[in-house]
């Protein structure tokens, strides 16, 4: 049976009341394919289906969740069931849930927890929101540049089961200042009777106040299986996992694809998504850009002589706004992508205006060409004239707007994705129209 027939026949058994065959469905399916059914329902029939999980199961499954329904979730279970979930969670998976949680269940979760994993949380819990601090996970194995190979085995050991990861290894001194890694196939290639110090290189750490998707930058970048992080004197205080780095650029993506298109995330997957917050999501970018599209209706108020003298205008206004929007989107989209994977800093902001001028200008040369020759043979010379400067016009302004306002946003401390596809079009709208009828008024003479 297909994994979508799964999924239709554990549907079908929990409409119907059905748990005891609910239950042998859940069991043939592996821990993936029970997060695409839970992922699939409401918070009721969600909690009712985690139930029916084996012990060893549910703990892989609900790792697996989203945050927010891994809240939704410790809402919905009884208080042993949940805190023998928080309890078998690593200390950074732990802070992302409690995030999701109200204060008084974030409160009474941690204090049930053992002193240790309560001090291990709480000390990822110090950190600032959005840091990587916040995500790194403070259990990882260590070892020293005077150990010798056969004693960093033995170490290594001792922590298989603690250690978020063993296969790479920072090399602290005496104070926990990191001072080197060392890659478990080095420690397994060297002889028992090696130093550490001989075979370490040199670490690369980031700072845990670091924030979160920039770490997770460098460590995709540097194709890092770990990345050390350390506390303003370079001691060790975690690691951030290449798994969790990848975790978190997938946030960010996700956050900024939603915001391009005018929307905010919906931080979960879209059927378990209630309806009133995907409303929620949506509704305050349409009331901005709403207010932002009244500035193109009063562009068209205040040339409405123009458009009486020369009806034939008003055919072109969609063509301007289209060219224009999407011309900026093209180029705000470049450069957001470019400021993510760090290509571009908000100290090139001339620069990329130079280039984007000049993309805009042959953009604009090669439409506006083609306008000039169709519209110049259907309406006349001159229409098309308006038409091809128009787009020269348009095309170079946009570009440039659109290449330096996500920069400006970077350097104001706003997500860039704030400031593309939505407001440069609602302003490229607006200002296009103004180039389009000052053009027509020169060129025709109305």
């Amino acid at each position: 049976m297909r994994t979508d027939d799964f999924i239709e026949s554990v549907e079908d058994d929990i409409a119907e009341g059905r748990l005891t065959e609910a239950r042998t469905t859940l069991a043939a399916l592996s821990p993936a394919d029970v997060l695409d059914v839970l992922e699939r329902f409401g918070r009721k029939d969600r909690a009712v289906l985690y139930r029916l999980l084996s012990k060893d199961v549910a703990l892989d499954v609900f790792e697996g969740l989203d945050p927010t329904l891994q809240g939704d979730l410790v809402q919905a279970l009884q208080d042993d069931e949940v805190a023998r979930l928080f309890t078998d969670l690593d200390p950074d998976d732990r802070v992302t849930l409690l995030d999701e949680l109200p204060a008084k269940v974030a409160n009474r979760l941690m204090r049930g927890l053992p002193q240790r994993e309560r001090a291990m949380t709480a000390a990822v819990l110090g950190y600032p929101q959005g840091s990587i601090g916040r995500r790194m996970s403070p259990e990882y194995a260590t070892t020293s540049p005077s150990l010798t190979v056969g004693d960093t085995l033995q170490r290594i050991r001792l922590r298989l089961d603690e250690a978020e990861t063993i296969y790479t290894v920072p090399v602290v001194n005496a104070v926990r200042q990191i001072v080197g890694v060392v890659s478990l196939r080095d420690v397994l290639r060297a002889t028992p009777s090696d130093t550490i110090e001989s075979i370490m290189s040199e670490p690369f750490a980031v700072p845990a106040t670091m924030d979160a998707e920039q770490a997770a930058r460098e460590c995709a970048d540097r194709k890092l299986l770990a990345l050390p992080v350390t506390d303003n004197e370079s001691r060790l205080v975690g690691i951030l996992t290449v798994d969790d780095a990848l975790g978190i650029l997938e946030e960010a993506e996700s956050e900024d694809a939603a915001r391009t298109g005018g929307a905010e995330p919906l931080r979960r997957p879209y059927l378990s998504t209630p309806i009133n917050a995907v409303v929620r999501s949506r509704v305050v970018w349409l009331l901005a850009l709403a207010v932002g599209a009244s500035l193109t209706v009063q562009v068209l108020g205040a040339f409405e002589d123009t458009l009486e003298q020369m009806v034939v205008l008003s055919l072109f206004v969609p063509l301007m706004i289209g060219t224009g929007g999407n011309t900026g989107n093209q180029a705000a989209t470049t450069i957001t992508r470019a400021l993510a994977l760090d290509d571009v800093r908000p100290r090139d902001v001339l620069r990329v205006l130079g280039r984007e001028v000049r993309v805009g200008l042959l953009l604009g040369a090669l439409l506006g060409a083609l306008g000039f020759a169709v519209v110049g043979t259907l309406y006349g010379v001159d229409v098309g004239l308006v038409i091809g400067l128009t787009l020269v016009g348009v095309c170079t302004l946009a570009a440039s707007v659109g290449g330096i306002m996500p920069l400006v946003a970077r350097k104001l401390g706003v997500d860039p994705a704030v400031f593309s596809n939505p407001f440069i079009t609602t302003f490229i709208d607006a200002t296009g129209l103004v180039v389009y009828f000052l053009i027509a008024r020169a060129v025709l003479g109305i």
